[in-house]
């Protein structure tokens, strides 16, 4: 660890897994960097906490998919802690005693599907082809830094002709999918190729996780596909658990960051960001401490990082328009359950591998779009969707011996509730409405329930810095991706003001416990400021050949 110093070449703000994949990048490349986390625990959204003795929840995210590879690979991750176990498919239970349960086993989930249609078992397959081909040509765009379509400078102008030529050489039918995935609902894609209502139901979930959207609202076919593009060891459509949670992921970086020369200090809230003649000079944190960089690199959101942390004087009027209109709208909360035992399905008794993947509540599409429908009107879904999952049944180390901890991410609630109602009176009714409402598929799960955690968009916004609890620091919505986030101009990490940048979740690609934002921002940074090295320079190359 570095001496300590109030002068370097980066400050870092948040220490959330992009900012720490951020930090660890330009450290990588020679540069003194000091990340600053406001709480006393790394991780951001990303992290594990003890809520009660003996039992640790992954509090916010918690599962793995689309942390990219090449981080794995960079900063040699598995080396520092990282080990992901799977997390095998999706378990629907439904009211009138089915199920639908699909698995990484390709056979049995067809043979599953074809209990309820054969066409769609025959469908199911044709649909995992043509989303491949869909992964794969959007996949390399989650390694890129967005274009400027504005500018005529040669660059920019061969991102937009490669993007193109990728387009254009794709199949007829590929072209037809890709078209209809950016501009449709979730389940008008769906109905093309299914007609099974709970399949499409448990699909479409997809569609909405972290959009104020609805499955029949356009655009969520993308955010479907967003997810889709998950992968572990090269396989799509594949997820995980990080062995002891997914703060498990974040300290991972964190100490690969450490040991390629990064500080790392918590318990420093930002007061504001240092800005002398439009340029970024250093930090204040809320004890009155100052630390000055070359380079100030935010991944915090924009509505703290230019609202909150920064004068209005400094930042041009239209600029701060755009960012007065970026979309937060939460729409999600988490309930993080302790358990003595657990919970029984009355569709599949007992306990079983069911339990091991994903516990989907999402049994048509008609209570899909009903829980949005809550939503729209200013109140939090009498019968939500919820997504379940226990990892302690595969990764013992997060409970005490024969006891369980159950995560349920939970939509729709809304941050902006109806006239006369607020978060803090709500939040019990809300808990208790999740634990009612899965009660009516494992009726034993009010006896098991040792304690439980709430958390509501509030909550998310005041503890974690997630502005309106929005889980990707701003929507997946068709005008805020690529080189629309987080504002029209500003989409390449940089900000109006000079030597700061931004490498969170609201920049390109987006949300997820990705790293993509981080890694990108720091080959960014390094393009304008130089590797301090020739080693440094070697390494940046080698990063940017993957870009």
């Amino acid at each position: 660890m570095l001496v300590a110093s109030n002068k370097y070449d980066v400050i870092v703000i948040g220490g959330g897994h992009n900012g720490l994949t951020n930090a660890a990048y330009l450290a990588r490349a020679g540069k003194k960097v000091l990340v600053l986390e406001r709480r006393h625990v790394l991780g951001g959204a990303a992290v594990t906490e003890e809520v009660f003795p003996g039992f640790k929840f992954s509090v916010c995210s918690y599962v793995v998919s689309l942390l990219r590879p090449e981080i794995i690979r960079d900063l040699d991750l598995p080396r520092h802690g990282l080990e992901i176990l799977p997390l095998d498919g999706t378990f629907t239970p439904m009211p009138n005693g089915d199920y639908l349960w699909r698995v990484n086993d390709h056979g049995k989930t067809r043979r599953e599907i074809a209990r309820h249609s054969k066409l769609d078992a025959e469908a199911y397959e044709e649909f995992g082809k043509a989303m491949q081909a869909m992964c794969r040509f959007v996949k390399p765009i989650l390694s890129m830094v967005p274009p400027d379509p504005s500018t005529l400078n040669p660059r920019e102008l061969m991102k937009l002709l490669f993007i193109g030529k990728r387009f254009q050489g794709l199949a007829s039918e590929d072209k037809y999918n890709q078209v209809q995935l950016m501009t449709m609902s979730a389940i008008d894609f769906l109905d093309q190729w299914f007609e099974t209502d709970v399949l499409k139901a448990t699909m479409s979930a997809s569609g909405i996780i972290g959009t104020f959207l609805g499955v029949r609202s356009p655009g969520t076919a993308y955010v479907l596909l967003h997810h889709y593009m998950g992968e572990i060891d090269g396989a799509f459509r594949s997820w995980g658990f990080a062995r002891g949670g997914t703060g498990a992921i974040s300290n991972a970086i964190a100490e690969a960051a450490r040991e390629l020369g990064a500080e790392i200090r918590t318990q420093s809230p930002i007061a504001k960001i240092i800005v002398k003649n439009g340029r970024a000079i250093g930090v204040a944190l809320q004890n009155g401490d100052e630390f000055y960089a070359d380079v100030i690199s935010s991944s915090v959101d924009p509505r703290l990082t230019f609202i909150k942390f920064i004068e209005e004087n400094q930042l041009p009027g239209e600029f701060l328009e755009d960012v007065r209109r970026y979309k937060f709208r939460g729409s999600s909360g988490k309930v993080n359950i302790a358990l003595d035992a657990l919970p029984d399905f009355k569709c599949l008794p007992g306990p079983g591998a069911h339990l091991r993947g994903a516990l989907s509540i999402s049994p048509s599409v008609e209570y899909m779009e009903r829980a949005y429908d809550d939503a729209k009107y200013g109140n939090y879904s009498r019968r939500p969707y919820i997504d379940m999952v226990i990892p302690s049944l595969t990764d013992p180390s997060v409970a005490p011996p024969g006891k369980h901890v159950m995560s349920c991410f939970v939509q729709y609630a809304p941050y902006k509730l109806r006239p006369g109602l607020n978060w803090d009176e709500q939040r019990e009714a809300f808990g208790n409405n999740v634990i009612d409402t899965i009660s009516e598929y494992a009726p034993n799960l009010k006896n098991i329930i040792i304690n439980k955690q709430v958390l509501t968009p509030l909550d998310l916004e005041r503890e974690f810095g997630l502005s309106e609890g929005n889980i990707f620091q701003g929507e997946l919505s068709l005008e805020q991706l690529f080189f629309l986030r987080p504002v029209p101009g500003y989409a390449q990490f940089r900000t109006p003001i000079k030597n700061l940048y931004m490498c969170g979740s609201a920049t390109h690609p987006g949300g997820g416990i990705m790293g993509a934002p981080g890694r990108l921002a720091a080959l960014e940074i390094l393009k304008d400021v130089g590797a301090s090295s020739h080693t440094a320079k070697q390494s940046m190359a080698k990063a940017q050949e993957v870009s």
